[in-house]
């Protein structure tokens, strides 16, 4: 491990979704008016989150129930995603210092009916479905059919995805995986879409639920991220979530796999505790999943204080300089009428026991800052984008 990277411990929570307002280009995407965590605030009449609220949530946006502070425990600021798009893949490729020029494809009237005969002819099975759908409607409308024939289900949404949900008594999970891993290994060229993913489900007609069990297959970074030039450098990396699924193991050391957010914040806590020095690296997922997507704004806000109950015991697992940091990916404005992801800014909150607190850090033009913010804390070379923020923590 490189001196300048020993005994530095830096975790980096995702709350997969949580934008706070919309960026200048949000017009393109058909996303004027979102603010994830300003208008769920008001559509709750408020929101119930202390301790959030001292590191300074509420500085960076009009949140209520979350007021500005004048001296709040953490740095505060929100920044700008330049990738084209607003998925996952995208917003986490850049937040690790790699940009997006050209968008992953995407397909408002569904997949080619020969990309769709290819899959089903290397799976060996029939393939219903095949259009742009919200998963939990198009698995009750199609669910019967699916577990009848042994059938998956494929659908797509606004972002780059290629969604392969199947009942786990008609499909198990193993087929399942393997139908998903045949669809990546095809998906290349014109075609390479952002992610596949593994979308199992239980019950029956009427009450079918997605079970956890669902897998990312991500297409390869384009280029090297701060994980990369981190594991390179003898610094653990330790992914928690579907880290490891969206840069395809890339940059990668240990990854930990969860079934919920509670799962993702226990495990997260459990590594805090454990490792004097490293890079943790935490997504949240349910906040887009189980919330934004569905237009759940009571169980979005009572996420949002279950991760805000887990801040004290965070913060008192830190040591000296070590970096705490909340951000997130893009936005899901669970108010808005759509159930797709929304072009926002996301949040940036940074909390240090040892270094200074309460900077405004501004308006971030990239969510490359983050990454190069990184290589900065651990003494590595500059990443090609963004620009440090570090120097304003130490000086």
């Amino acid at each position: 491990m490189l001196a300048a990277a020993s005994f530095k411990k830096a975790t980096v929570i995702i709350l997969d979704g949580a934008g706070v307002g919309e960026l200048p280009d949000a017009g393109l995407y058909q996303d004027v008016g979102a603010n994830t965590l300003g208008n769920l605030a008001q559509e709750v009449a408020g929101l119930n989150l202390p301790h959030f609220t001292r590191l300074g949530l509420g500085n960076i946006t009009e949140i209520d129930g979350v007021p500005p502070l004048r001296r709040p425990l953490a740095s505060w600021g929100k920044m700008k995603e330049v990738s084209s798009g607003k998925d996952s893949t995208t917003g986490h490729w850049e937040l690790m210092g790699l940009v997006t020029k050209k968008a992953f494809p995407t397909y408002p009237d569904g997949f080619p009916d020969e990309l769709i005969a290819e899959f089903a002819s290397r799976i060996k099975r029939p393939v219903i479905g095949n259009e742009v759908a919200s998963g939990t409607e198009i698995i009750e409308r199609l669910g019967a059919e699916s577990f009848n024939a042994k059938a998956p289900i494929v659908y797509t949404s606004a972002d780059s995805v290629f969604q392969v949900a199947a009942h786990i008594y008609s499909i198990p999970l193993d087929k399942l995986y393997a139908m998903c891993e045949t669809a990546r290994d095809m998906l290349r060229g014109v075609h390479s879409v952002g992610r596949v993913i593994a979308r199992p489900f239980i019950g029956k007609p009427g009450q079918y639920e997605r079970t956890p069990d669902r897998r990312d297959y991500s297409v390869k970074p384009s280029g090297k991220t701060f994980l990369d030039f981190a594991k390179k450098a003898g610094i653990r990396v330790t992914g928690i979530g579907k880290i490891e699924d969206l840069f395809a193991g890339q940059g990668v050391g240990e990854a930990l796999h969860t079934r919920s957010n509670k799962d993702g914040l226990e495990r997260t806590l459990e590594c805090l505790k454990k490792y004097r020095d490293g890079f943790i690296f935490t997504n949240l997922v349910d906040f887009d999943t189980r919330y934004g997507h569905r237009n759940d704004v009571t169980g979005y806000a009572k996420a949002l204080e279950e991760v805000d109950s887990y801040l004290p015991s965070f913060i008192e697992a830190l040591n000296g300089d070590d970096l705490l940091i909340f951000t997130a990916d893009h936005g899901c404005d669970p108010t808005l009428s759509g159930t797709d992801h929304t072009r926002e800014y996301v949040p940036l909150l940074v909390y240090s026991p040892k270094l200074k607190r309460g900077i405004d850090l501004g308006i971030r033009d990239t969510f490359c800052d983050l990454g190069q913010t990184l290589a900065s804390f651990y003494g590595l070379a500059p990443l090609k984008c963004g620009t440090s923020f570090y120097s304003k923590l130490i000086s």
